[in-house]
C-alpha cells in the first residue's frame, strides 16, 4: 500500500517517468551573444503561435525542441516561473549552464508586495556533477523557489548575492525578445517581439496556467527604482573552476556580472534624461533630441532608435485591435468562474485581505480585480495618448503624419470598424448569448464585476433588461453596488488591508477605492476635436 501511495504522490509532482531524454550535458561556460539571439528566437516564435497555456506551447510545432522530452511537456507555470521556464528550457536543449535566485529576504509581510526591495540570500547553479543533469527534476525545483517577488530587487544593487536580473538601457537592441517585463503589483511578462515602432509585445502566464498576450504600457506602472519594475535582462555569467570531460563540463560555480560591468546596464527608466535632486520615478523627466516625452512615449521613441512621428489612425487602429485581445483574455477568466459554478456559491462576509493578492485559492483563480486595473490603466492611457495626438495634429505638430483630408471622419470610421470587428460574446444565466462590441464595453469597463460570486451579467456591467436574467440575491447585488469605488481605481494598492465587509464599504473605509473615474471614451473624444489651427505661411527670411 505504501508503494502504492508514494507513485502517486510522485506521479502528481511529475517526479516519476519524468523525461524519455537524454541527461542535460553542459558543453559552454556562458550564454554567448549567439546564445542570447537564438534565445530570443525560441522566445519570439512561441510568442507568434497561437499557444494558450504552458503546455501547450511547449508541445507547439514552434518549439522546435517538442519531441525530445515528451514526458516534461505536461508542465503548468504561472506569470513569475514562465521566464524561468523558457530560459532553463532553452539552456537544456543547448547545452548552456543555468542558475537562479533560490530564497530573498526583505521587510515583514508578503514579498511580492513589501514596499521596500527583497535581497538575494542564495542561488542555485543547475551543474552537471558527471552523470548528467536530471533536467525535469532541475527545473522543477527550480519552480519552486522563484515567484514574483524574485523580481523585487533594487535596480541599482551592488555586491552580495546579485538577482538574476539587471536594468537595461531603453535603446535599439537592448529590448529584445527574452526581456522581461515586472509589474510590482505583482505580474510578469516576457517580451516576444519589438516593432520598428517600438512598441514591446509581451506574453504572460496567469494563475489559471493560460498564456496570453499583450502591448507593454501603462498597465505595468512606473516603478520606483528600488522596487525594480518595469524592463529587465537576464543577467550575464560565467561558470568558472569546471572541469572537462571530453566536451561536457563538470563542477564548477557560477560568477554573476555587476551592473557596472553590464555594457548597456543603466536606470534610466527609473531616473529619467534629466538631472534631477531626488531618485523619485514620480518626477523623472524624459527627453529624446531635445523633445519632452511622457514615459511610455519615451520608451517607444527610444527603443526604435527615435522613431518620433505618429499616425493617430494607425495608432487607433493597434491599440483596440491590443485592447480588444486584452478583453478576450478576460473573457477566459470570467468563463471559467462560471463553468466552475464559483458564481453560484453564497458570497462570503468578508473580502480577502487583499483583492490583489490573495492567499485564498478560488478568490486568486477566478477573480480579476488586477486583471480590470490593468484593462483600466490602458484604456485610461489610450485615451491620453488619443488625446495628446489630436491636439498635436490640431497644432499641427510635425510629428504626426498624416496624408488624408478629414481626420476626424478616418479617425471615425476606424473606431467603428474596429468596435465591430471586436465582439466579446458570453452565455447569459439563461444560456442565452450576448454580444458586446468594444464600444459597449468602453462604456460599461467601470461596471465590470471583478468579484467572482457574482453572476455573469454582472461580471460583464450589465444593466437595464440585460441584466433581468441574473439570479443573484439582494445580499449580493448589495456587495456589487458596495464594490463600486473599487471597480472606479485603476491603481492597485497592496499595502492596505482590505478585508472589507458590507459595512466598511458602504461607509468608503480607507482603501475602498475611489469616486472617481477617469476618461475612457475615445469616440467622444474623436467626435468633439477641434479645427485645426490656421496655417501661416512663412515669411521671406524666416527659417
Amino acid at each position: 500500500m505504501r508503494v502504492v501511495v508514494l507513485t502517486l504522490i510522485m506521479l502528481l509532482f511529475g517526479i516519476a517517468h519524468a523525461d524519455a531524454g537524454t541527461p542535460w550535458r553542459i558543453t559552454k561556460d556562458h550564454w554567448s551573444q549567439e546564445d542570447e539571439e537564438g534565445f530570443g528566437r525560441f522566445v519570439a516564435a512561441i510568442g507568434a503561435s497561437n499557444c494558450s497555456s504552458s503546455q501547450s506551447c511547449l508541445r507547439d510545432k514552434a518549439n522546435p525542441y517538442r519531441n525530445t522530452d515528451q514526458d516534461f511537456v505536461d508542465i503548468d507555470v504561472d506569470c513569475a516561473k514562465w521566464p524561468y521556464l523558457l530560459r532553463g528550457y532553452y539552456a537544456w536543449k543547448n547545452h548552456l549552464p543555468m542558475g537562479y535566485v533560490d530564497a530573498v529576504n526583505g521587510s515583514a509581510g508578503d514579498l511580492r508586495f513589501s514596499k521596500t526591495s527583497n535581497r538575494a540570500t542564495s542561488r542555485t547553479a543547475i551543474l552537471d556533477h558527471g552523470d548528467g543533469i536530471d533536467a525535469p527534476r532541475a527545473l522543477r525545483q527550480m519552480f519552486g523557489a522563484v515567484f514574483s517577488g524574485t523580481y523585487r530587487t533594487d535596480a541599482a544593487e551592488r555586491k552580495g548575492v546579485l538577482s538574476d536580473f539587471y536594468s537595461p538601457a531603453l535603446q535599439p537592441g537592448s529590448i529584445h525578445p527574452g526581456s522581461i517585463v515586472y509589474d510590482v503589483n505583482g505580474h510578469v511578462g516576457l517580451v516576444w517581439k519589438v516593432d520598428d515602432d517600438g512598441r514591446i509585445y509581451y506574453m504572460d502566464a496567469h494563475p489559471d496556467y493560460t498564456v496570453t498576450r499583450s502591448v507593454y504600457g501603462a498597465q505595468f506602472g512606473q516603478s520606483p527604482m528600488r522596487l525594480g519594475g518595469g524592463l529587465k535582462n537576464w543577467r550575464p555569467f560565467l561558470l568558472v573552476g569546471a572541469r572537462h570531460q571530453g566536451a561536457n563540463l563538470i563542477g564548477g560555480h557560477l560568477v554573476y556580472t555587476e551592473n557596472d560591468q553590464i555594457s548597456d546596464f543603466s536606470l534610466v527608466q527609473y531616473v529619467g534624461t534629466e538631472p534631477k535632486p531626488k531618485q523619485d520615478v514620480t518626477k523623472a523627466r524624459f527627453v529624446y533630441n531635445g523633445a519632452a516625452l511622457g514615459f511610455y512615449e519615451y520608451v517607444r521613441v527610444a527603443v526604435s532608435g527615435g522613431r518620433m512621428d505618429f499616425n493617430p489612425v494607425y495608432e487607433l487602429q493597434a491599440t483596440m485591435k491590443t485592447l480588444c485581445n486584452d478583453l478576450n483574455d478576460r473573457a477566459q477568466y470570467v468563463d471559467n468562474d462560471i463553468k466552475d459554478g464559483i458564481a453560484d456559491k453564497p458570497h462570503p462576509g468578508r473580502l480577502p485581505d487583499n483583492i490583489y493578492g490573495s492567499d485564498n485559492v478560488e478568490w486568486e483563480t477566478y477573480s480579476t480585480p488586477s486583471r480590470d486595473a490593468r484593462l483600466k490603466a490602458a484604456f485610461i492611457q489610450f485615451y491620453k495618448d488619443m488625446s495628446d495626438m489630436l491636439a498635436m495634429y490640431v497644432n499641427r505638430d510635425p510629428r504626426i503624419i498624416y496624408d488624408g483630408l478629414f481626420l476626424q471622419d478616418d479617425l471615425a470610421k476606424m473606431y467603428d470598424q474596429q468596435s465591430r470587428a471586436c465582439v466579446i460574446t458570453y452565455i447569459n444565466s439563461n444560456h442565452q448569448p450576448v454580444r458586446l462590441t468594444f464600444d459597449d464595453v468602453v462604456h460599461r469597463l467601470y461596471a465590470l464585476s471583478f468579484d467572482p460570486y457574482h453572476c455573469v451579467e454582472l461580471r460583464w456591467g450589465a444593466s437595464g433588461s440585460e441584466r433581468d436574467t441574473c439570479g443573484d440575491d439582494r445580499r449580493k447585488i448589495r456587495w456589487y453596488d458596495g464594490e463600486q469605488r473599487l471597480r472606479n481605481s485603476p491603481d492597485r494598492t497592496y499595502d492596505i488591508n482590505m478585508a472589507f465587509d458590507l459595512d466598511d464599504l458602504d461607509r468608503h473605509a480607507k482603501g475602498s477605492g475611489t469616486d472617481v473615474q477617469a476618461p475612457v471614451d475615445v469616440k467622444s473624444l474623436i467626435e468633439a476635436m477641434p479645427p485645426r489651427v490656421a496655417f501661416t505661411p512663412m515669411k521671406p527670411g524666416d527659417r
